[in-house]
């Protein structure tokens, strides 16, 4: 990305080895995420360009002479923070505070490409049991990303059985919140989102209810659905700030709003009228992916669980141009690459 709506495909020297720890990884499935938009709204003009990209499936095709968990031919999920997996921050979960660790989405790497250099290649990348079968691989991609932050937000607010819970945004990560706070035992979800083919989604996916209204009269709403009490929990998976202002108008005195949309803002409101007042707590944060990633599995390798339908649309690595395009415009969802 050369600058905000300036996406090119170029050919680049094939990632190297660059320390023992690393491997190369051929991909297989990459995508566009709704962050990559932010950049797209926004970015600088650049002369060097910005490499994009930071969910992916791949194979394993070279391993530095200090990897030991990752064989060659390896299916692996690769998150979209690189972690050794055993430091201090690590072994506390925050695998996306590595001491070691570091995001794609740039140098070194980025996985809107052919071939991704994985640093701390054994910590960071996943391999997937039984390799490829087709069907599942979609699913399997949003452990990289999409899916997990949807948990990752409702494992920070809590949401269990007996909880309330508003997802506020019906994009990708959205939805997955809904998905994951279902998972979660979540009683009520209540969706707030205005595009009826999502909220459709969000509805199978476990939304008891839908709020199409924003601003004062989606938090009127939303107060009203719970009785005046407000939610438990309020998931914000959006960044903006009226995102924000919605979370803490409708968050229940003593509930907590977890934010994973990534901020487009530096300050945010805390005073007596947000969330001093109410008691509330503000968690959230980069979803520490590769935390969650093993317990995830079986729920996608089983079925229970099929994330993946977030995907709506499929296009070559040399049409991501238009993926952005369509993301950007609405037209689609989350669409998925294949090199």
């Amino acid at each position: 990305m050369y600058k905000a709506g300036d996406v090119r495909v170029e050919d680049v020297p094939d990632p190297v080895l660059q320390a023992p720890t690393d491997a190369i990884v051929r991909v297989t499935y990459a995508c566009v995420c709704g962050s990559d938009l932010h950049p797209y709204h926004s970015l600088e003009e650049t002369s060097a360009g910005r490499r994009m990209g930071h969910e992916a499936i791949g194979v394993v095709e070279e391993i530095g002479s200090d990897v030991t968990r990752l064989t060659v031919g390896d299916t692996v999920i690769v998150p979209f923070a690189w972690s050794d997996n055993t430091c201090v921050f690590c072994r506390d979960g925050v695998t996306t505070s590595c001491v070691h660790g570091g995001f794609f989405d740039g140098a070194p790497s980025a996985t809107q490409a052919e071939k991704l250099l994985v640093p701390q290649a054994d910590g960071t990348a996943v391999v997937v049991p039984g390799g490829t079968d087709e069907a599942l691989m979609p699913s399997l991609l949003t452990l990289s990303d999409v899916y997990l932050t949807g948990h990752h937000a409702a494992h920070k607010g809590g949401v269990r059985a007996g909880r309330t819970v508003a997802v506020i945004g019906d994009g990708a990560v959205g939805l997955s919140a809904v998905l994951a706070s279902k998972q979660h035992g979540a009683d009520t979800i209540i969706l707030m989102g205005r595009h009826e083919d999502r909220t459709s989604l969000g509805r199978e996916f476990g939304a008891t209810h839908v709020v199409t209204e924003r601003g004062e009269e989606g938090v009127a709403k939303v107060l009203a659905i719970t009785g005046g009490e407000g939610v438990h929990v309020v998931i914000e998976a959006v960044g903006h700030m009226p995102a924000y202002e919605q979370a803490y108008g409708v968050v229940r005195p003593g509930g907590v709003i977890s934010r994973v949309g990534v901020p487009q803002y530096e300050e945010a409101p805390v005073g007596f009228a947000s969330l001093f007042g109410k008691n509330a707590t503000l968690t959230g944060g980069p979803a520490t992916v590769r935390a969650y990633i093993e317990a995830a599995l079986p729920q996608v390798l089983d079925g229970t669980i099929e994330p993946g339908r977030v995907f709506d649309r499929e296009l070559p690595l040399s049409d991501i141009a238009e993926a952005y395009r369509l993301m950007d415009s609405r037209e689609a969802l989350k669409v998925l690459i294949r090199p």
